[in-house]
């Protein structure tokens, strides 16, 4: 048996002020955006040559869900991205105008640091050792 996890949904406002900043501040690239509905898109993002989890973006459409855009944790680091050079990776996010809470701190299994998307979801911006 094999199994694997292939997207990941992420709540967001608007689906194109999200696809905005993933793409141009994140880099990330737009795998797909499809209509469904008037108001319904599948929308899937994936980080640049990424083979792995792509993230759906899936528009609030209620008012609990709204509750939950940019706090889909409790304001726990919610999603984790692997880099092969963090120093590189900081530097394009910074100058992009992403926002930081926790400086790259070599740890010792990885170099980390701590962004926020925009809507102050956390991520973890990782490289192994």
């Amino acid at each position: 048996m094999q199994q694997s996890i292939i997207h990941i949904s992420l709540v967001v406002s608007d689906y194109d002020e999200a696809i905005k900043f993933y793409t141009e501040k994140l880099n990330f690239t737009l795998v797909e955006d499809t209509a469904l509905s008037e108001t319904k898109r599948w929308v899937l993002i994936a980080p640049p040559n990424s083979n792995g989890c792509q993230l759906l973006l899936a528009k609030a459409a209620n008012e609990e869900q709204q509750s939950r855009v940019g706090n889909q944790t409790g304001g726990r680091v919610f999603l984790f991205l692997q880099t092969d050079d963090l120093k590189r990776d900081y530097a394009n996010m910074k100058a992009n105008g992403v926002k930081f809470v926790r400086e790259p701190e070599v740890q010792p299994w990885a170099t980390v640091a701590v962004f926020e998307d925009l809507y102050g979801n956390m991520w973890d911006l990782i490289e192994r050792r």
